[in-house]
């Protein structure tokens, strides 16, 4: 394939990435957003986490953002796609080169390497000769919503971006595999920005409790800024004693009491 040839495929690939996570992140975050802050806002008032209310201007600065992460993912994607054009990845396209086995784990495989990458990103994003160039942008939403997911400064969407370059470098994945590996990271960002705990009263006492991140565990994040750095699992944060001291009290105050009311922008 030639250069001229190999840069069309990334630049569809750049339009085409970009439509598709704007499709199914618009698609979940606002199913999110109408079923909790709209049409259910009263029936599950008590599960919400945050003692703020998100303003009309704040939803509208998250949604901007999030657009603007979209572009940004697309545009990291296309020298990917070129690279695996040029045959510089571990992409590959027929399924029975690895198994079928393989495509399964390798969804699995993705999921916890991004979980470790994001939880030791996000920590040093944390920093404060980096917080303010970098992360700030997120935490602007104390009391986050499903718009909130992709919310991010220029250089944190590239930094987020970031974990598809290291696993097609490193990890052996067919292409579906990978779609589905950003189904599940969008789904699980959406919601757990949600505001809403979405878990059983006793989720935390379960072996699920132990492995899985809650809505309670990030928005406690956002409020407090300085524990509860890990995404989908909760390893990260035992291991390194970084899970917030209030998890737990919070987590049983949003499953089952009603919080305050107050309002934030």
């Amino acid at each position: 394939m030639s250069v001229n040839e190999k840069l069309v495929h990334s630049l569809r690939a750049l339009l085409g990435s970009s439509f598709g996570d704007l499709c199914w992140y618009c698609l979940l975050a606002c199913s999110v957003w109408l079923f909790f802050y709209v049409i259910f806002r009263a029936r599950f008032r008590h599960r919400r986490v945050s003692r703020y209310e998100p303003t009309p201007r704040q939803v509208a600065r998250e949604i901007f953002h999030s657009l603007r992460s979209i572009g940004i993912f697309g545009l990291v994607s296309a020298p990917v796609v070129y690279a695996a054009y040029s045959g510089w990845t571990q992409i590959y396209i027929d399924v029975d080169q690895f198994g079928w086995g393989w495509f399964v784990l390798s969804i699995g495989v993705m999921i916890v390497v991004h979980d470790a990458y994001f939880y030791w990103t996000h920590r040093l994003m944390h920093h404060p000769l980096l917080y303010r160039m970098l992360h700030h942008t997120h935490h602007r939403s104390v009391s986050p919503t499903p718009w909130a997911a992709y919310a991010f400064s220029p250089l944190e969407a590239a930094v987020q971006a970031g974990i598809g370059p290291v696993i097609v470098f490193t990890i052996p994945m067919h292409p579906t595999a990978f779609a589905l590996f950003m189904g599940w990271q969008i789904a699980f960002n959406v919601f757990g920005h949600c505001g809403y705990e979405i878990f059983p009263h006793w989720f935390l006492r379960s072996r699920a409790g132990l492995l899985l991140n809650s809505v309670t565990h990030h928005a406690l994040h956002h409020e407090k800024l300085k524990a509860n750095f890990g995404l989908y699992f909760n390893v990260w944060d035992r291991l390194m004693g970084t899970n917030h001291a209030e998890y737990e009290q919070r987590f049983e105050l949003a499953t089952g009491a009603a919080p305050v009311d107050d309002h934030c922008d």
